[in-house]
């Protein structure tokens, strides 16, 4: 392997550890486009922002009378 595709290599592992939360893969916003009718909640109340992106969970506080922290819907590609 030459040297600039190990870099590229290393680099693509850089970026992807920081895209992580607790080993799963970050979260696409059509995932986390759930109705919040729809929503299973993936937190206690007074859950932050981050400690629901920790558990791997979806967070959206635009409507106050839904779950802010909850299951993202499951990826349709990643189905067998």
């Amino acid at each position: 392997m030459d040297y600039r595709m190990f870099c590229l290599l290393a680099v693509a592992l850089v970026v992807s550890s920081f895209s992580t939360a607790n080993g799963q893969a970050a979260l696409t916003e059509a995932q986390c486009n759930v109705q919040p009718v729809a929503r299973v909640n993936c937190g206690e109340p007074g859950i932050t922002s981050a400690e629901c992106f920790n558990k791997g969970c979806c967070y959206d506080t635009r409507d106050p009378n839904a779950i802010w922290c909850f299951y993202a819907k499951p990826d349709d590609e990643c189905l067998f």
